[in-house]
């Protein structure tokens, strides 16, 4: 029986997170990726708790009205301005099963510019 996307991404999730934690020194920057948004957030999961996050429904970049690569490298950048006044400059990358391709590799990009290392 062939798995449905959602159930083949579960799998790859799964998979991922056997091995990609964050800690409170280097969170988890964990992304999700709906058809209209895409969403951000650094994870310490030690403590279990979110540090920050960005997405592209936040006021600033919702306004900017581009293209949903371009959109997710403004969310990258974004995340990276929130981490560095958090104190954070090295994080984990979580895909969250998605390719790394597309507007997941233009997160990536963006945060890479604003200053994360990864």
């Amino acid at each position: 029986m062939a798995l449905s996307r959602t159930d083949r991404r579960d799998r790859i999730r799964f998979r991922i997170r056997k091995t990609v934690s964050g800690t409170t020194q280097r969170p988890r920057l964990a992304v999700f990726r709906s058809n209209k948004e895409i969403y951000a957030q650094l994870i310490d999961d030690v403590n279990g708790t979110t540090i920050t996050a960005a997405s592209s429904r936040d006021k600033d970049i919702d306004a900017s009205k581009t293209s949903n690569v371009e959109t997710a490298k403004l969310v990258g950048q974004a995340i990276a301005e929130k981490a560095k006044s958090a104190g954070i400059e090295s994080i984990t990358f979580d895909r969250g099963g998605y390719l790394y391709h597309g507007r997941i590799k233009s997160l990536a990009e963006g945060a890479r510019e604003g200053g994360l290392k990864f």
